[in-house]
């Protein structure tokens, strides 16, 4: 049975996909709950469309993104952090440091991100040291920065 799909389906695809599912999955769960139509040649018409509309206004959001990311690459961004002294302590930092963190050091320097669209290579930070994050701005758009977590004076 094909399917358009009407949002995000995990494990399935992306809102708008054109998707080939079992007839029972199709026609007692995805339809019912209004996640899918099925896949008319009308229906294909209209989506064919929309998407070739769509496209047009993504090329912009896209552009914009990538602006975004050269900005974000061009960034030299070091938080600071209370660190343990001595020889036992060593580089350890008293909490950690987020994407919560980042997301705020971002927004100082003047480029806003979502926080829930930073994902911090290993998790959060405990040492000092230097770190690698990947900013997604956009589906087709991810940027790797590089930051650097250093001891508060």
């Amino acid at each position: 049975m094909e399917l358009i799909l009407k949002q995000d389906v995990e494990n399935l695809g992306f809102k708008d996909d054109v998707v080939t599912v079992k007839n029972g999955y199709g026609r007692n769960f995805l339809i019912p709950q209004k996640q899918a139509v099925m896949a008319t040649v009308s229906a294909k018409k209209v989506l064919a469309e929309n998407l070739k509309q769509r496209a047009f206004k993504e090329k912009q959001v896209i552009a914009e993104a990538q602006k975004q990311a050269d900005a974000i690459k061009a960034l030299e961004i070091k938080l600071t952090s209370k660190a343990g002294a001595g020889a036992t302590a060593g580089d350890k930092i008293f909490g950690s440091i987020t994407n919560i963190d980042l997301a705020n050091a971002l927004d100082k320097e003047g480029v806003s991100v979502d926080k829930r669209y930073i994902a911090i290579t290993g998790g959060n930070i405990k040492r000092l040291g230097q770190y690698d994050a990947i900013i997604r701005l956009h589906r087709d758009v991810t940027v790797n920065m590089t930051f650097e977590v250093i001891a508060e004076a």
